[in-house]
């Protein structure tokens, strides 16, 4: 089989173009789908970007949120650690003169 342009047919050179223009026409189309793809790709990429952003922030506020908190249960146990004895001997000294008073 001879290959070389000049001994090929009229037909079998229009049949050559032809492949080679469908050729062309698909690398186009593929270019363009890729282009596409990448677009939505980066699009998809802002949005986790953007999303990872907010979780972040929405992290630190929820740590810090968690901080206050320790801190005021901390300070809630060392208010119960000093109300529960004034309790008690508030509920003592009533009941003590009461049996003291009935008993004596």
């Amino acid at each position: 089989m001879d290959t070389s342009w000049e001994k090929q047919s009229d037909p079998q050179a229009e049949r050559f173009l032809a492949l080679l223009e469908e050729i062309r026409d698909n690398q186009r189309l593929q270019i363009e789908r890729q282009t596409e793809v990448l677009t939505l790709l980066r699009e998809q990429f802002e949005q986790v970007e953007k999303q990872f952003d907010r979780n972040q922030r929405l992290q630190t506020r929820a740590e810090e949120l968690q901080s206050q908190s320790a801190r005021l249960v901390a300070g809630s146990l060392n208010v119960v650690k000093i109300a529960i004895p004034i309790i008690v001997m508030l509920l003592a000294y009533p009941t003590w003169l009461i049996f003291r008073r009935f008993f004596t």
